[in-house]
């Protein structure tokens, strides 16, 4: 059942909500810079003269080791996987707001000891400890948008995701094109350095943004979450009498009910009841980054260019996130307006598995030619533009809404955790089959991905449902009811229509309450009077 249409506000009218959105769907960004800036050092003179080593086959005359290659792209895994641990104890006793607070803090001082840092041992350190801080961004600030945005706009509010990821991943191949000409150290000790303005921002940011209120209503603060829903809507529901408080009153009956059910928020309630369900196709979703192959061009994209004999690898690598940008844009237009979320990560997966067996047929058919340089990177550019588009940035709003607000933080937590162990797995390796020293396979690593992407594809087909429009609650009662995938779309929810009827029952009884203050004044002064 969508919602009733007082409760469908204009995009201009929810301007306040989408601004703290945006401010907090930011953190981000230190993701997409991160791995762009890094993936470009092993391919910048300046680095590879102090970690790397001479290579008169290599085109700049420099190149790195495996193993320091697959430890500064798995080094960031390693931290992400180890956040896990405390994102979950961390949300139970405090807020997403200061979640996202000691994350700055910790990327704040991971950049500062890769700065300072001459050595690989420092470098590893200053990655982990931005895996920390990035688990802890990725984690909260992506269920704070999904549990403040408005049920119409949630979808492309947490999309943001992706636009924030591809602008970061924008500047970091810029700022790595124009350091790269300086000498020694400052070529990649300057990209390090700007990664300071991530988490300066963001911590004046989220001074502006209200905590979560259904966070709030968990902690049994209701007085708090009435305040915090309000300013998150602002004006937006003035003239539409009622939205407001029937919003609320769904939520609190909703959170009520979740708690009711299971009252526990451990591993174990993850997989009791219904909630096993939510849980899979939750942890399938965030898992589907690592099997779409992505990781081949978020950790390699620069050397990997270069080795296929891409000219101008850093040009490309811009190119790169300029494509995956244009096609978060476009996805979230398609979803809000015309298509639903499924329907565009089935796209996005069998899109990415296309371009990533194109990538594979170029460089068997004509290995280390121009032609083939050039159909690879048409065909990375355009795997970059369908998956970012329609599958990457989707999978969160989507990943969000399968969970309970109960569990929501918990299971986002582990599904990113088992994400990374892969994206860990698969940056480790990578090195062995792309590096020119050890199996040099280059892009046909991509048969490989396309087999995945089908996968996926096949996976997501029979069993992920849709729920574009629907508020959290409505899908809470779509799981409790065990609706088949096929008929989420049509089923008619009646969590909306009880918070409805249950709002102007408590709208009348606040009306009456008041009149009777009213009538027993005027008698009150009627007795005045007479005496």
């Amino acid at each position: 059942m969508p919602l009733r249409p007082a409760r469908q506000t204009p995009v201009r009218e929810n301007w306040k909500c989408i601004l703290m959105c945006l401010a907090m769907s930011l953190a981000n960004c230190q993701y997409g810079y991160d791995t762009a800036t890094i993936a470009g050092f092993q391919a910048m003179t300046g680095f590879l003269e102090v970690y790397g080593y001479r290579d008169g086959k290599a085109k700049s005359g420099w190149n790195i080791a495996t193993t320091p290659q697959q430890l500064l792209s798995s080094s960031l895994n390693i931290g992400t996987i180890l956040s896990i641990f405390l994102t979950h104890p961390f949300s139970l006793r405090f807020g997403r707001r200061p979640a996202i607070w000691l994350a700055s803090i910790i990327s704040s001082v991971a950049a500062g000891v890769q700065v300072g840092s001459s050595t690989l041992t420092g470098l590893y350190f200053g990655r982990i400890l931005i895996g920390i801080s990035n688990g802890f961004f990725i984690t909260f600030a992506n269920v704070y948008v999904a549990e403040a945005a408005p049920a119409h706009l949630r979808g492309p509010l947490v999309s943001a995701f992706g636009v924030w990821v591809s602008v970061g991943g924008m500047l970091g191949a810029v700022v790595n094109e124009r350091a790269k000409e300086y000498a020694g150290k400052l070529a990649y000790r300057i990209p390090l350095a700007s990664l300071y303005a991530v988490p300066v921002l963001l911590s004046c940011f989220v001074f502006f943004v209200p905590e979560s209120p259904r966070w709030l209503l968990m902690r049994g603060r209701e007085a708090e979450a009435k305040i915090a829903l309000g300013r998150l809507r602002g004006r937006s529901f003035e003239g539409r009498e009622g939205a407001l408080e029937e919003e609320f009153v769904e939520m609190k009956h909703g959170i009520r009910e979740d708690m009711e059910v299971g009252r526990g928020s451990s591993l174990g309630d993850m997989f009791k009841g219904v909630e096993r369900r939510r849980t899979v196709l939750c942890c399938a979703v965030i898992l589907s980054h690592s099997s779409s192959g992505v990781w081949l061009t978020i950790g390699y994209a620069t050397f990997f260019f270069q080795a296929a004999g891409v000219n101008r690898p850093f040009l490309a690598t811009i190119l790169k996130s300029f494509m995956g940008l244009c096609g978060v844009l476009l996805g979230i237009t398609l979803s809000y307006r015309t298509l639903g979320r499924r329907s565009l990560m089935l796209t996005g997966h069998a899109g990415a598995a296309l371009f990533m067996l194109g990538m594979a047929i170029a460089q068997s058919v004509t290995p280390g030619s121009t032609a083939g340089g050039k159909a690879i990177l048409a065909c990375a550019l355009m795997y970059q533009f369908t998956y970012t588009g329609f599958s990457n940035a989707l999978s969160w709003p989507i990943a969000n809404e399968l969970v309970s607000s109960r569990l929501r933080v918990i299971t986002i937590g582990t599904g990113t955790g088992i994400n990374y162990i892969f994206a860990w797995l698969i940056s480790f390796t990578t090195p062995y089959f792309i590096n020119s020293k050890e199996l040099n396979w280059g892009a046909k690593v991509g048969y490989i991905w396309a087999a995945s992407n089908a996968i996926t594809f096949v996976f997501f087909y029979f069993f992920l449902p849709e729920m574009h429009g629907r508020s959290l609650e409505e899908v809470d009662e779509l799981f409790q009811n065990g609706v088949p995938t096929g008929e989420f779309a049509k089923y008619h929810c009646t969590s909306g229509e009880r918070a409805r009827e249950q709002a102007s029952k408590d709208a009348k009884l606040i009306e009456e309450n008041k009149n009777g203050d009213d009538g027993d004044d005027a008698k009150l002064k009627q007795k005045e009077l007479v005496v």
